[in-house]
């Protein structure tokens, strides 16, 4: 056990569960409450694209009612999370939840494509050719880094788990604050959180522009929200590593916390459009039209 997850005895008082199976020191309550709130926003994640699966069997145009570009956008902002998570050593759920966001989104791009193809529109040569090949690079990406070897750890230096800084031959006067590889991570993480922004513009655009959000579940930003939301908290809620400041370690997660809870605001825009172009339900319009029957049943008498 201890060469898959290191010693135990490097996280005094830590829990047990928690290291064994995520390979991360959850000292205090705190800690196991990160634990847990980032596995309920996997589950949120992991939800989230199921309705979206269902609504686009149900109402066959999904590639109406999605931009190809919020979802090229929403790809390649994950799939640089997912780099960036690794070269900036993420907390262990971070990047177990990145990954879940590149597979997600290959399958959902899949299902656009089937739809996009199927309906035979014309003028989206363009559009598809780039989504082939975002495909085609979150593929390879995503298969390249899974199945690369583990990075070679030497006696006496740290040895980088996740977040995970502890050792007890730790020498606290060769810590940075950065080093190169995260600071690689941190720009990566930063391009990434942008793309999270500038993806739902392209949305709320196509939403305008029909004057519908027919064809797209509510259910899938709701539960993104409801994710993004958990995400970031349980981000805030661990605790900094030992010699590291909260605004250290705020700062080294910044854009992980900017691509989940920065969203939000877009999010709720985009939730707005479902209210403002909502369409009357069938028994609300039988009420209506009986109403108005009564209402005229004197007039003819």
């Amino acid at each position: 056990m201890d060469s898959l997850h290191g010693n135990f005895s490097d996280c005094p008082n830590g829990s047990q569960w928690v290291w064994e199976i995520f390979s991360e020191c959850a000292r205090d309550g705190r800690d196991i409450a990160s634990v847990v709130l980032g596995l309920v926003s996997i589950v949120c994640f992991a939800a989230a694209a199921f309705p979206q699966f269902y609504q686009a069997c149900k109402t066959g145009i999904m590639d109406q009612a999605l931009s190809i570009y919020f979802l090229l956008g929403w790809l390649g902002g994950d799939l640089l999370n997912f780099i960036g998570s690794l070269l900036a050593n993420q907390l262990p759920l971070q990047v177990y939840t990145a990954i879940y966001y590149v597979l997600a989104d290959l399958l959902m791009i899949s299902l656009y494509l089937y739809y996009k193809i199927k309906n035979q529109n014309r003028g989206f040569s363009a559009p598809i050719n780039a989504a082939f090949a975002f495909v085609l690079l979150g593929t390879v990406s995503t298969t390249f880094l899974l199945g690369g070897p583990a990075p070679p750890s030497s006696k006496g230096m740290h040895v980088f788990q996740g977040r995970l800084l502890l050792s007890i031959e730790t020498d606290e006067t060769l810590w940075e604050p950065f080093t190169k590889k995260e600071i690689v991570g941190f720009v990566i993480g930063s391009v990434s959180s942008l793309l999270y922004l500038l993806s739902r513009v392209p949305q709320i655009y196509t939403n305008f522009k029909r004057k519908s959000t027919t064809g797209i579940s509510y259910s899938l930003f709701a539960l993104v929200m409801l994710g993004n939301t958990l995400y970031g908290v349980s981000v805030l809620l661990k605790n900094p590593d030992l010699g590291q400041s909260e605004g250290s370690y705020v700062i080294h997660h910044l854009p992980w916390l900017i691509g989940s809870l920065g969203v939000l605001s877009l999010d709720v825009f985009i939730s707005l459009q479902f209210l403002a172009y909502r369409q009357p339900t069938p028994p609300l319009l039988e009420e209506r039209d009986a109403l108005l029957g009564k209402q005229e049943e004197p007039l003819d008498s």
